[in-house]
């Protein structure tokens, strides 16, 4: 009789906690530059400059990669779920071109058909002068106690 009690408990709390992984509503985090559409409408190609587009929709997510020619302004709400990784909701990328002069050329909403993933590489760049073993990053320090780093004579001391 009591076996079963305590059966009925843990089964009762095993479908409360199930069903409350269901209702618990995903916290949804927005990231990076959200812009308002009004804005981004009242920049016009050939009259704006980099200080209009800057004092109008803030400082950009990325630029482009070897010059100043293009501004990107990325935008994204992802959902956090439990056990699993975040799953992306929404995103938009507003791409704002410039002439050598700095002068807006085009407005482009880049579509998400248009996004490409990117993998990042997990490779890690060597650090010359790291590659000690435990011995020696343990045993390394010995003998470096208490002169504070100087090999000669006390600065002051009197030499005669």
């Amino acid at each position: 009789m009591m076996r079963r009690g305590i059966h009925g408990l843990v089964l009762a709390g095993t479908l409360l906690a199930a069903a409350g992984c269901g209702l618990v509503e995903p916290v949804r985090d927005p990231r990076g530059n959200k812009l308002d559409e009004e804005r981004v409408a009242e920049i016009q190609p050939g009259v704006h400059s980099r200080a209009d587009v800057a004092t109008l929709l803030g400082t950009s997510t990325i630029t482009s990669m070897f010059t100043d020619s293009t501004w990107y302004y990325v935008s994204a709400v992802s959902r956090n779920r439990i056990i699993r990784p975040a799953a992306l909701d929404d995103q938009k990328v507003v791409a704002i071109h410039f002439d050598e002069r700095g002068i807006v050329t085009k407005v482009d909403n880049v579509a998400q058909a248009e996004m490409r993933e990117v993998d990042p590489v997990a490779r890690v760049t060597p650090t010359p002068g790291t590659e000690r073993n435990f011995f020696q990053q343990l045993l390394g320090n010995i003998g470096r106690f208490g002169t504070g780093g100087r090999t000669g004579p006390a600065p002051g001391g009197g030499g005669g």
